[in-house]
C-alpha cells in the first residue's frame, strides 16, 4: 500500500539511507496514516547518532534542543522534522521523564521503550512495516494496548494513563482488557504528573466522540486530580425531575453537549455542588437548593487548579452559576439576558440548558427543550435585526446625557441604564430623538424616568 509522504519527510528518510543509515517514520505519524487520516505531524527514527544526523544535513537549518535526548529537528522548507536516534530509556525516577536514556542500534528496542502498540510502528519510505508489538493488527481492531506490561508502562510516566482515556475518547477505541486494569491500578500516578500535563489529555478526551464512555468507566482516574467528583459519582437523586444519578445524569449531559470544550467542561461541572446541597423532605424527594452557586464556586476553583486558561475558566463558570436560571420565552426577557451575558454566552447557555435537560425525565422537560429552540430562533433574530438589548445598541451615549445637564459620574451609568431597561421591555423605541426627547433637565435624573 503506497502512503502520502511529504516531500520534506522524503527527502530526510532518503538522504540518512543515502548515507548508510536506517530511517523510518515513526509513532503517531504511522498510526494516522494506517488510520487514514492525515497526520500533524512526522517524526523520524534512525541508526544515526545525533552528530552524525547533523553531519546529514550540515548546511540546512538545525535545531538542537532535544539533542541530549537524541533529538536533531530539521527544517525543510519551513517545515520542522523530529529525528531521533534509536534509544532505550532509564528507570523513570520522577514517573514523568527517564533518568537517561541509551543510544542503540537495534529498531525494535527503540520500539519497545514507546506507550501503546500503535504507536510502536516504524514505516520505511515505499511503506513497509516494522510492527513487533502488533500495533497495525490493534489499529485494525480499534484496540489501545500497552506495549509489553502495562504497569510497567505507566509507571514510567504517569501521564500514559490519561493519554490511553484520551485516545480511546477521540478515536473510538476500546482499551485492551489488561490495559484497562492497569490504569485503575496505577491511576494515582497522576499525583506525580504535572497539572497542566494533565490539562491538555483531559481537554482532548472531553471533546472526543466517546468522552461519555471514558467518564463511565474510569470515574475514578478523574477523582485522582479532581476529588471533588468523588460525592457526584455517588449521588442518587430521588426526585421526578430525575431519572438517573448524579452521575450518570452529568455524563448524559456531557454526552448531549456539542464538542466544544467550554461546553463540555461546563456539563462536567455543572452539578459538583449538588451533593453539598443535597436535602431531603418529608416526601423523601431530594432537593438541591442553591446548589448552581456552590457548583460555581467549586468549578472556579478546580479549573484553576488544572491552569485552565482565564477565558475558558470565566466562561464555564458563568455558564454553571446560571445553568438553571430561568429565563421566560419572551421577547423582553431574551433581550435582557443577551444583554447581561453578551450573545455568544447567551447561545452557550441555551446549550447547556438544553444538554442538562437531555439528562433528566425526558416526558417532564420536553417542553421545555421545545421552549429553549423557541428561544433560540427569537435571540438569532433579535441579533440580526440589531434589536437593543445592550448599551452599545443605545440609540445614546454619555456625552448625550451629560449634554442634556447631568453631572458626570455615576448618574450618567444609572441613567443610561434605566433607558435601556425602558427599551429593552418594549416600553419605549430606540430611537435617538425618542430618548433625546427624556433627557429634560427637570427630569433627567429619574428617567423612569
Amino acid at each position: 500500500m503506497k502512503f502520502e509522504i511529504p516531500a520534506g519527510a522524503q527527502k530526510i528518510l532518503r538522504t540518512l539511507a543515502d548515507a548508510g543509515y536506517e530511517a523510518y517514520l515513526v509513532g503517531g505519524c504511522v498510526r494516522d496514516l494506517l488510520r487514514g487520516v492525515a497526520p500533524h505531524d512526522w517524526d523520524i527514527c534512525t541508526s544515526a547518532r545525533p552528530e552524525e544526523t547533523e553531519a546529514c544535513f550540515a548546511g540546512q537549518r538545525i535545531i538542537e534542543t532535544g539533542l541530549k535526548r537524541g533529538t536533531v529537528t530539521v527544517l525543510v522548507e519551513g517545515e520542522p522534522y523530529e529525528i531521533t536516534t534509536y534509544r532505550t530509556e532509564g528507570p523513570y525516577s520522577d514517573s514523568r521523564r527517564p533518568d537517561y536514556v541509551e543510544f542503540v542500534s537495534s529498531l525494535e528496542a527503540d520500539l519497545a521503550r514507546r506507550d501503546f502498540t500503535m504507536n510502536a510502528i516504524a514505516m520505511d519510505l515505499e511503506g513497509n512495516l516494522r510492527d513487533p508489538f502488533g500495533g497495525a493488527a490493534d489499529i485494525q481492531a480499534g484496540l489501545i494496548r500497552c506495549v509489553g506490561e502495562p504497569a510497567q508502562r505507566f509507571q514510567e510516566d504517569g501521564l500514559r494513563v490519561m493519554r490511553a482515556l484520551r485516545f480511546a475518547s477521540v478515536l473510538d477505541y476500546k482499551i485492551e482488557h489488561g490495559t484497562a486494569g492497569a490504569i485503575h491500578e496505577n491511576r494515582r500516578i497522576l499525583e506525580h504528573v504535572a497539572a497542566e500535563r494533565i490539562n491538555v489529555e483531559l481537554s482532548k478526551l472531553l471533546v472526543g466522540e466517546q468522552a461519555g464512555d471514558i467518564l463511565r468507566q474510569y470515574p475514578d482516574v478523574l477523582c485522582e486530580f479532581w476529588p471533588e467528583l468523588g460525592p457526584l459519582v455517588t449521588l442518587e437523586q430521588n426526585n421526578p425531575w430525575h431519572c438517573w444519578g448524579g452521575w450518570e445524569h452529568t455524563i448524559h449531559a456531557v454526552e448531549a453537549a456539542p464538542p466544544d470544550l467550554v461546553l463540555r467542561l461546563t456539563m462536567l461541572l455543572h452539578d459538583i455542588g449538588k451533593p453539598a446541597c443535597k436535602s431531603t423532605d418529608e416526601k423523601s424527594i431530594d432537593h438541591f437548593y442553591g446548589h448552581p452557586a456552590v457548583s460555581a464556586k467549586l468549578a472556579d476553583r478546580m479549573l484553576r487548579e488544572l491552569k485552565f486558561d482565564n477565558r475558558t475558566r470565566e466562561r464555564v463558570v458563568t455558564l454553571v452559576e446560571y445553568h438553571d436560571v430561568q429565563i421566560p420565552n419572551r421577547d423582553r426577557s431574551i433581550r435582557k439576558w443577551l444583554g447581561r451575558l453578551g450573545p455568544e454566552t447567551f447561545f452557550q447557555l441555551l446549550e447547556v440548558k438544553r444538554a442538562d435537560g437531555m439528562g433528566q425525565s425526558y416526558e417532564l422537560v420536553k417542553d421545555r427543550l421545545t421552549q429553549l429552540e423557541e428561544m433560540r430562533t427569537k435571540a438569532a433574530e433579535i441579533v440580526v435585526q440589531g434589536q437593543c438589548f445592550s448599551l452599545k445598541n443605545l440609540a445614546i451615549n454619555g456625552r448625550d446625557v451629560i449634554a442634556a445637564g447631568v453631572a458626570p459620574g455615576p448618574e450618567v451609568g444609572r441613567v443610561l441604564e434605566r433607558l435601556l431597561e425602558r427599551v429593552t421591555g418594549g416600553e419605549i423605541p430606540n430611537e435617538r430623538e425618542r430618548l433625546l426627547g427624556l433627557l429634560r433637565p427637570d427630569d433627567s435624573s429619574s428617567v423612569g424616568v
